[in-house]
């Protein structure tokens, strides 16, 4: 199917993926509290609001009023706006604001991005999970999603596997939202398969999500001994997991969040990258959607937010 998305769909896709992602990160984050358990989901049981969300919505918001500026991701006007809004009680790790400092002083995003791990570049998971709002906006091209993801995520990551994070769970997001306009679910395998073919066949997140396909309809542990749970915050330990979920529950929002809590690991991260891909597919308030009681008990978006 061919269409044409004008502006404000595409602001409103994107959107959507920012409360799927931001209620995700929310919701997760209370997981690390003593008294939370990962049963609680199961049985309804919801921790006490307002769920504060972390940097993973916190970035996420620089990224959708980017595109809500120019439709486009501009790395100079990104990288300072990064930069100038971090708020580092939010949960961002030593290196981001390591690097978030240097371009706040003046050095170039390239030199400060590049400087990190000993000059390796961060592969880390930080831009995968900023970025699934971007993924939702651009639906009618999952290319242009992969482009302008690359481009969101080399403010901060110059390693290459952090950078191929960025663009799996964009077009993870993009063929979720496209789905949704076309009026149908893509299937867990061809949604994967879509994902696999925007990545280097020689990085590790391309052979992790190789990996995830042929681990559809297996048990959440399965996948986690195989795929990783966002332990070790890496883009290789996230990505192929994340989007697993996703492949799997792309039309239940709470229960893909569910999987995530319960699998554990960097908790907030995961439930993040997989409820902006779900919520670009399933929207906020439907039946399979983002429930807009958690919508109400995760604390208000930055005022910033156009």
């Amino acid at each position: 199917m061919s269409f044409t998305l004008f502006a404000d769909t595409r602001l409103a896709l994107a959107r959507d993926a920012l409360a799927g992602l931001s209620v995700g990160d929310a919701l997760g984050s209370q997981f690390f509290v003593p008294g939370c358990q990962p049963t609680d989901l199961a049985t309804g049981r919801l921790p006490p609001p307002p769920w504060a969300w972390t940097d993973d919505t916190e970035m996420a918001c620089s990224v959708v009023a980017a595109l809500a500026g120019t439709g486009r991701i501009d790395p100079d006007a990104l990288a300072l706006a990064f930069a100038e809004r971090c708020e580092p009680h939010r949960g961002y790790g030593s290196g981001a604001v390591g690097i978030l400092r240097l371009i706040r002083t003046g050095t170039p995003w390239p030199v400060a991005a590049a400087s990190a791990f000993a000059g390796q570049g961060s592969c880390g998971n930080g831009a995968a999970m900023r970025v699934g709002p971007l993924g939702a906006y651009f639906a009618d091209s999952s290319t242009r999603a992969a482009a302008q993801a690359r481009a969101s995520a080399e403010v901060t990551h110059a390693h290459p596997e952090g950078v191929a994070g960025a663009v799996a769970v964009a077009v993870a997001a993009s063929l979720a939202a496209r789905g949704r306009l076309d009026g149908h679910r893509p299937e867990p395998e061809r949604l994967l398969a879509g994902v696999a073919a925007a990545l280097d066949p020689t990085s590790e997140v391309y052979r992790g999500i190789r990996r995830a396909t042929g681990l559809l309809g297996r048990r959440p542990e399965a996948a986690v001994a195989a795929l990783g749970n966002g332990s070790r915050v890496t883009a290789q330990d996230t990505v192929a997991f994340t989007c697993w979920v996703a492949a799997g529950h792309l039309d239940d929002y709470p229960a893909a969040v569910r999987v995530c809590v319960e699998a554990g690991g960097d908790v907030d991260t995961t439930t993040a990258i997989v409820g902006a891909i779900v919520a670009a597919h399933t929207g906020v308030g439907t039946p399979a959607g983002v429930p807009t009681e958690w919508v109400d008990a995760r604390e208000p978006l930055p005022d910033w937010l156009p």
